[in-house]
């Protein structure tokens, strides 16, 4: 079989870009080079897009964008061209992109606007699409959706940058706490604080508006956290189920990638029948927000075993080390074989369009 050029994308405007240099590295020392040609697609915290040839520890250690390899270089928007267009000292050339693998975490990567290029160039890309893409990135309206759906999500608010004073909405929402004041389309738990008392509400909303102009306040859901990986589209893979043991507020950033005080259980603590349900909510909340290729669905689990709906994430983290393919890889799939059936599923999905 001719080998098929995978853009890798990593990087990115986001306040995620060092978490995608290390998912993208782990991508492109783990794809099939018998069947896949990576083709490295670096975008800066400033946004210039550039080609990139070197080695993967460069983009580990973020010098890779002052690499001698690097070209500017734009994916063509002109539907059924697919090319990667190179621009070096003047001169152009391209070379053909048969699936673009996104590796950007949170905004302006996970949120639909990579994917909305990308469909209205007619590229197959891995992962969830425009829609899918912004609707899970937006906590509030996913929530709105999945509850409308049947399934429990904590009780909160919206609030938007401008509008009247915190505290009086929390009020008269009658919300108990301890609350969570979060950015509603902000990944990795940035911008997100935890407060127990209404006089912390005011600087939580200030601290949260700094990464998006519109937020969500809700009640913590007594219990702990479980997710779960999907992979596929019309017949959905489920992975296992992990549980997040804490032993401080949440599971904040630091926590999420240096687990200093934290673990991961994988399988999840429960009894098979819990898992069973967790399982089957995870993949309803999938098809109802129209996710396809891949996502990890994060949930809570109560102390009466009911479980409560937190967020989905599209492109979650993808180190060989990460939640996503350690799910997958219990039910007997390595990070190689899930990084293959994502591609597949892509040109597949290009051909079901067709």
């Amino acid at each position: 079989m001719e080998k098929k050029n995978i853009a890798i994308i990593f990087g990115g405007r986001s306040n995620e870009y060092e978490v995608s240099l290390q998912s993208a590295a782990a991508v492109v020392e783990n794809i099939d080079r018998n069947n896949y040609s990576p083709v490295l697609v670096g975008i800066t915290k400033e946004g210039t897009w550039l080609e990139f040839q070197g080695d993967c520890e460069l983009i580990r250690n973020d010098t890779w964008h002052s690499h001698d390899s690097c070209v500017s270089a734009f994916l063509s928007p002109s539907r059924g061209k697919s090319r990667l267009v190179r621009i070096n000292e003047g001169k152009y050339s391209s070379v053909p992109i048969d699936v673009v693998f996104p590796v950007l975490h949170g905004k302006n990567g996970e949120d639909g606007t990579i994917q909305g290029l990308l469909e209205l160039a007619g590229i197959p890309f891995v992962g969830c699409d425009t829609l899918s893409s912004a609707i899970c990135m937006d906590k509030a309206v996913a929530h709105s959706l999945v509850e409308t759906a049947g399934i429990k999500v904590p009780r909160s608010v919206v609030l938007y940058k401008g509008e009247k004073d915190a505290k009086a909405i929390v009020v008269s929402a009658e919300l108990q706490f301890p609350l969570y004041v979060k950015p509603a389309k902000s990944g990795s738990s940035i911008g997100i604080t935890k407060v127990f008392d209404l006089h912390e509400v005011n600087a939580a909303v200030d601290s949260a508006l700094l990464q998006d102009n519109k937020i969500i306040i809700e009640e913590a859901v007594e219990g702990f956290e479980v997710g779960c990986a999907i992979l596929g589209n019309e017949h959905p893979i489920v992975g296992e189920v992990d549980e997040i043991e804490l032993t401080g507020d949440f599971f904040d950033f630091n926590e999420k990638y240096t687990l200093a005080t934290s673990r991961i259980h994988m399988p999840a603590r429960v009894d098979k029948a819990t898992s069973d349900r967790i399982k089957e909510t995870a993949l309803h909340i999938y098809k109802v927000l129209c996710c396809k290729g891949m996502a990890r669905v994060d949930m809570f689990l109560t102390p009466q075993k009911e479980i409560v709906f937190n967020e989905v994430n599209t492109i979650p983290g993808f180190t060989d080390k990460s939640r996503y393919p350690k799910m997958l890889s219990a039910v007997g799939l390595s990070y190689s074989e899930i990084i293959d059936r994502l591609i597949r599923l892509a040109l597949a999905e290009e051909k079901s369009v067709e």
